[in-house]
């Protein structure tokens, strides 16, 4: 609610409303936000993933349209513009990072982001890592490589800014091209780390500070650009082995054992292979063979 608060110079002033965020487990609440989500879900403006289409029903393009809300009015930011750079990747969430750029400079917290550029001289020969794939294990291998830089210049990036009534700097880790070649994303296919060297710099370096400094702008989301530069590791689950083993080779045979004390072998036991049940088993004595006649000569 708005208050009435006096100041010293008997002056009134207004206070702000204080932003309230949805709450999911209202039921007024609730019953308006899905009102608001369909009114989203029936625009042209919004990407195919919050639209209601064939392949998009109406329940699932709400439910798209209701996170997205949220995310919003957590971050301060219109809905359209959260949905339109928001970007799914491998099945996770994602900023565009120029998105990622105008919410710090628009929070109100921060002045505008700034970069610094170094340029360290040539590269030279780089090591890197990168993953190949094997044949005899199914599985991608860390292969240490070299990457001849040669002819290619070291720029380093930082970005940096002061938050607002203060003049301490707060400054990101350096992003370097040596940097990018050592962790795959300058030689990954189809990197724009090659095309769009500076640029790709800046967004690396923005994203490094606004997790250092304003976590809360990004909700703990990468960037568009980090996630193609993520190299991908086939990995073997092992945790799941004992137990497809135990059930591939358990009950296979059936087990007896002499549970009977000394010498006594009157007193056996066995495992039923079905059911896992020990069951005793006293052996029958053997009946006495008796001799068959045999036919005499007839005199």
């Amino acid at each position: 609610m708005n208050e009435l608060q006096p100041k010293n110079n008997n002056a009134v002033v207004v206070s702000q409303p204080t932003q309230v965020g949805f709450n999911f487990f209202d039921p007024v609440q609730f019953d308006t936000m899905q009102r608001v989500c369909k009114l989203f879900a029936s625009s042209e403006l919004v990407p195919e993933m919050y639209k209601v289409s064939e392949k998009n029903p109406i329940e699932k393009a709400m439910a798209n349209c209701m996170i997205a809300i949220e995310i919003a009015q957590r971050i301060g930011a219109s809905p359209l513009m959260v949905m339109q750079n928001m970007v799914p990747i491998y099945g996770k969430p994602s900023w565009s990072s120029k998105f990622l750029v105008a919410t710090v400079n628009t929070c109100g917290r921060f002045n505008p982001l700034q970069y610094r550029f170094i340029e360290k001289g040539m590269l030279g020969m780089v090591d890197y890592t990168d993953y190949v794939w094997d044949n005899a294990t199914r599985s991608k291998r860390a292969v240490t490589k070299q990457f001849d830089g040669k002819k290619v210049m070291d720029i380093e990036c930082v970005a940096f800014t002061t938050a607002k009534g203060s003049d301490k700097m707060l400054e990101s880790s350096p992003v370097s091209v040596r940097l990018a070649i050592q962790e795959g994303w300058f030689t990954k296919n189809g990197s724009k780390w090659q095309t769009m060297t500076r640029q790709m710099l800046m967004y690396r370096a923005a994203s490094f500070w606004t997790s250092a400094y304003a976590p809360e702008l990004s909700m703990g989301m990468k960037t568009i650009e980090e996630y193609q530069d993520i190299q991908d590791v086939e990995y073997q689950e092992i945790k799941d082995t004992p137990e497809e083993e135990r059930k591939n080779n358990a009950n296979k045979e059936q087990i007896s054992m002499d549970l009977a004390d000394g010498k006594d072998k009157t007193t056996k036991t066995v495992v039923d292979a079905q059911t896992g049940e020990i069951k005793s088993e006293i052996p029958t004595e053997e009946a006495p063979k008796t001799e068959e006649p045999q036919n005499s000569p007839g005199f």
